[in-house]
């Protein structure tokens, strides 16, 4: 091949995320992320530059494909990823070098951590019909689909009604955070790909995040107890101008009483008030409660599909 692999550093982000956006842009249109995006995911809690990624570059230097595989908490799951430049040299041949050394990466994450077996799972754009079928290829199958919704903020939104007996809380403090995090582990529980992460772990990698803000925690509690949280960042804040839902929550025994219609309106609220000209979630489609129908009735709409495949080895 007249490719050179190499290893990532800090500084290879802004190649990195050129390359990404060159890919998103062949296959939905435009770029999907940022620099900072990239750059977090270099600075990932557990993700090992010198181990779980790689990258190709042609002859005069030029970044043509970027691996990675990427470990979820201490569970047998490993999220992996192989993008090669629409147009590249060889690019069959350097995909299939590159998912050699990403699968075998994955197997040896999971042998790592004293796990028999190993769950690799592989996002793909809905529209990118040529890596759904690489996948195939690969041996992964279909796993669950995630919508993007989307709602527009035209001006001030209402803040919603708090349901009786519920009261709201902010994530700057320690207390706060702490039950958030109980409440998104098991009212997640029983969802796709759902891998458990202690307090530690879950803070640090939030910390670490460039487009988190404790503020935009809301931690909902009935009659004293914590029953919901709706986790909100700055992640759709540079490219699209809109709050990002990134967790939202209700515990088994609190649903069925609004808390989750309230924490999304209230969301909504929050995001308008802070001058964004909307908000977007991403929803299992096959999520265990009724996720998708709720949004639908909130307003939302999709905006993009991405299939998850998975693959044990």
């Amino acid at each position: 091949m007249h490719h050179t692999l190499g290893r990532p550093r800090v500084d290879d982000a802004p190649a990195i995320h050129e390359l990404i956006a060159a890919y998103d842009t062949a296959v939905i249109g435009a770029p999907d992320v940022t620099l900072d995006d990239v750059a977090d995911e270099l600075a990932e809690p557990g993700f090992d530059l010198g181990q779980d990624g790689w990258l190709a570059r042609d002859a005069g230097g030029r970044l043509t494909a970027w691996a990675w595989a990427h470990r979820i908490g201490d569970g047998d799951l490993v999220n992996v990823q192989v993008i090669v430049r629409p147009g590249a040299e060889e690019a069959d041949e350097l995909a299939a070098e590159l998912w050699r050394l990403v699968i075998a990466r994955a197997r040896e994450l999971g042998a790592e951590r004293g796990h028999d077996h190993v769950t690799v799972d592989l996002d793909v754009h809905r529209s990118d019909e040529a890596k759904q079928t690489q996948a195939k290829e690969l041996g992964f199958e279909p796993g669950t689909s995630f919508h993007r919704m989307r709602i527009d903020h035209s001006g001030s939104v209402d803040a919603p009604v708090p349901p009786d007996g519920v009261t709201l809380h902010t994530g700057e403090s320690e207390q706060v955070r702490r039950e958030a995090h109980g409440v998104q582990q098991a009212g997640f529980a029983e969802h796709f790909g759902f891998v458990p992460v202690d307090y530690d772990s879950w803070y640090a990698r939030r910390q670490a995040q460039s487009v988190n803000d404790w503020s935009q925690l809301t931690l909902a509690r009935a009659d004293g107890r914590p029953a919901g949280v709706v986790i909100g960042n700055n992640q759709f804040l540079p490219d699209e101008d809109c709050g990002y839902v990134a967790v939202l929550a209700v515990l088994p025994e609190f649903r069925g009483r609004g808390i989750g219609r309230f924490l999304l309106r209230h969301a909504f609220a929050s995001d308008a008030a802070r001058g964004r000209r909307g908000t977007i979630l991403h929803v299992d489609s096959n999520n265990t409660t009724p996720a998708l129908g709720l949004y639908e009735s909130a307003g939302m709409h999709p905006v993009l599909v991405i299939d998850v495949w998975r693959r044990r080895l």
